[in-house]
This record gives C-alpha cells, sequence and structure tokens, in this order.
C-alpha cells in the first residue's frame, strides 16, 4: 500500500547549513521518529534501527538509508526500507530541495513515499496514511528546530 505525502518547511538558516545538517548521521538520528541507530555505512548509507508504533502494533525495524540522486547543496532523495520481522516491511523515500529565501533562510520542500506490507498493511490505509503523514511531519519539523533560530547547527 503506497501513499504520497508532501510538505514544506520555512528554515532560519542558510542553505549550506541546512544542506550539511541533512547529510549528519547525528542530526538525522535525532529526528527520525523512533530512531535508536543509526551509523554510517558509507559516504551515502547508513544502517539504522529504528521502532515505530503503528496502531495497536509495534514494530522494532532494521534497516538501510541511502542517500540518493544527490545535487549539492539544493537536492536529494533519502531512502530507507526496513525489516520488522512478523509486521512486516515498510519502506519510503523524500525528495527533499532547498530553496534559499533571502540570504539566511532556506525553504525546504519534500515530496515523500511510504509503502508498508506485512502484517501493517493489514491495519488500513486511513491509519497508515495518517502516520505516515504525521511521521514525515514530525521529522521535518524537528529537522527545521534543530537547525534554525534558538538551536543553530554547527557542522562537526
Amino acid at each position: 500500500m503506497a501513499m504520497v505525502i508532501e510538505g514544506e518547511e520555512r528554515i532560519e538558516a542558510p542553505v549550506q547549513a541546512v544542506w550539511q545538517a541533512l547529510n549528519d548521521p547525528e542530526v538525522l538520528k535525532d529526528c527520525i521518529p523512533g530512531c535508536e541507530e543509526l551509523e554510517k555505512t558509507s559516504d551515502t548509507e547508513f544502517a539504522a534501527t529504528v521502532a515505530l508504533k503503528i496502531g495497536p502494533i509495534k514494530a522494532r525495524f532494521n534497516g538501510a538509508v541511502e542517500l540518493t540522486n544527490l545535487n549539492p547543496p539544493h537536492s536529494y532523495t533519502i531512502s530507507g526500507e526496513g525489516k520488522g520481522g512478523v509486521a512486516g516491511f515498510a519502506k519510503g523515500g523524500a525528495d527533499v530541495t532547498l530553496t534559499e529565501d533571502g540570504p539566511g533562510a532556506t525553504i525546504l520542500t519534500y515530496s515523500a513515499k511510504a509503502d508498508v506490507g506485512g502484517k501493517m498493511a493489514q491495519l488500513g490505509s486511513r491509519l497508515i496514511q495518517s502516520t505516515s503523514k504525521k511521521l514525515a511531519g514530525q521529522f521535518f519539523s524537528d529537522f527545521n528546530t534543530r537547525v534554525s533560530g534558538a538551536g543553530g547547527y554547527e557542522a562537526s
């Protein structure tokens, strides 16, 4: 069962800083909902463990996150696939685009696709759609908070 989620965030930080944060495993780990581990396995690949609850089903997914279509510092695709044992599998990806908005701000636009299978797919598309939307929204809003204004992001 596949779905598409789109959104936009205005981030009070320059494009270059936002781009660096999008490629920083520490930032990604902090912002991916339920992420317990995220380890860089190559320049563009990460091994991840994510624990999620969708409706009554709790699952821990082990999988990989990959960055592709890199066009620094303007856009990339982040995609992940995880297996959650008996709960099934989840895979998804987002095309992320950064556009300068004045000297110190960035508009981040995303178009995400998510797909689940196995036991979770039996929960009904409305629940899965709303959960996916919530998780995508949470990731990008946490990312925004982490990178903009008060928090300020320092590249390591």
